[in-house]
């Protein structure tokens, strides 16, 4: 039997999304953000407060990149997302992250976080805090591919649990996409 507990957004997993900008004197800012994905084969719709520094960087920059944290960077990960920009301006430094600049948007890339995707803003809804972003590039480390392809093994990213408040790294592999069901048949 299952029990009811109302509306609630019990969503897994829930990937660490970082999403990182430029403030006003260039300097790179960056969030760590739960509520987002894919909108469209070229698009991706994350959730960011209207209040956030990083909402006032991309309506002024017109572009952001949104990164995947990972086990290996959780802690830095964590103090991206519970430290404000407003009052630390220079918390990426801090972070140990290393920001730089993409060559196809208006944002910082950060060296450490394996697999990014750069943006170009499409639309920001100040009703639904929506902010949807066009990929124009995806970029992964060599070091995080098998032939050629990204492996979420060897990227090791992180997904956050609503329910419990921790992160969790995502798990093996079980079953085949587009394949395993095909025995129901």
């Amino acid at each position: 039997m299952k029990k009811n507990f109302g509306v609630k957004n019990w969503v897994f997993p829930m990937p660490v999304l970082m999403i990182a900008s430029y403030n006003d004197d260039g300097s790179p800012d960056m969030m760590n953000a739960a509520w987002g994905g894919v909108s469209f084969d070229d698009q991706l719709t994350i959730c960011i407060d209207t209040h956030h520094k990083t909402w006032r960087n991309i309506e002024k920059r017109k572009a952001f990149t949104v990164a995947f944290g990972t086990a290996e960077t959780v802690k830095s990960c964590d103090y991206l997302g519970i430290v404000s920009g407003d009052s630390v301006p220079d918390k990426v430094a801090k972070s140990g992250f290393t920001a730089r600049k993409s060559a196809f948007v208006d944002a910082p890339v950060m060296e450490e976080l394996p697999l990014v995707m750069e943006c170009e803003l499409v639309a920001m809804n100040p009703g639904n805090c929506n902010v949807v972003g066009r990929i124009v590039n995806c970029a992964v480390e060599e070091s995080a591919l098998t032939d050629g392809k990204p492996d979420a093994a060897k990227m090791r990213p992180i997904c956050f649990d609503t329910c419990a408040h921790v992160y969790r790294v995502m798990g093996e592999v079980v079953a085949r996409a587009f394949s395993c069901g095909k025995e129901l048949n």
